[in-house]
């Protein structure tokens, strides 16, 4: 599978379409100042996008990661039936990738629009297999899951993932004033 032309799918359920995660583009400028309008959104992530200069560059540091090979992220698209592509559910990444590492962090957040219907774990589970896939050769036997101890949500996004609670970090201010968990996935051998 390529590395720099991925393009993967999670089907759809009963409550909600199939998801295209693709590179990001800078045609999802306008839409991802929209999503982060969300308090939800600013609370749980750590960048801050309020204005389509910011998402121009946001979307340009996740096409740096594709072209360095260090970090690969996804938009999440909601599949439209006939195949062409619906609303920007949200964003899943894969960071810290180096040859010969064994592990690699995964990362994800949703649209306020999209929250309650599986697309998370849908996403994460499809960058799960990707990675796995696609860079085991290299070595990767592992991926950790991290967030905010009192973001349940994520907690439930990765045990439903198989991402377990592996150890809690404790809190480092000012950039992270509260503990944190690290969930683990190792590969299926």
């Amino acid at each position: 599978m390529d590395k720099t032309a991925a393009q993967l799918e999670a089907d759809a359920t009963p409550t909600a379409p199939a998801l295209l995660l693709r590179p990001w583009s800078q045609a999802n400028a306008a839409e991802l100042v929209e999503l982060y309008r969300d308090e939800a959104m600013r609370r749980w992530t750590n960048s801050a996008v309020n204005d389509e200069a910011g998402a121009a560059q946001w979307i340009q540091g996740q096409q740096r990661g594709w072209e360095t090979g260090r970090r690969f992220g996804f938009a999440i698209v909601e599949s439209q039936p006939g195949g062409g592509e619906g609303q920007l559910a949200g964003h899943v990444v894969l960071k810290g990738v180096t040859p010969r590492a064994s592990s690699a962090e995964v990362g994800y957040w949703t649209a306020a629009h999209a929250r309650g219907r599986g697309v998370a774990p849908r996403a994460l589970q499809a960058l799960t297999d990707w990675a796995f896939t696609v860079f085991s050769r290299d070595g990767l036997t592992r991926l950790e899951l991290l967030h905010q101890v009192d973001n349940t949500a994520s907690c439930r996004v990765a045990q439903k993932s198989r991402y377990e609670l592996a150890t809690l970090l404790p809190a480092a201010p000012p950039a992270y004033a509260l503990a944190g968990h690290v969930h683990v996935r190792p590969r299926d051998l």
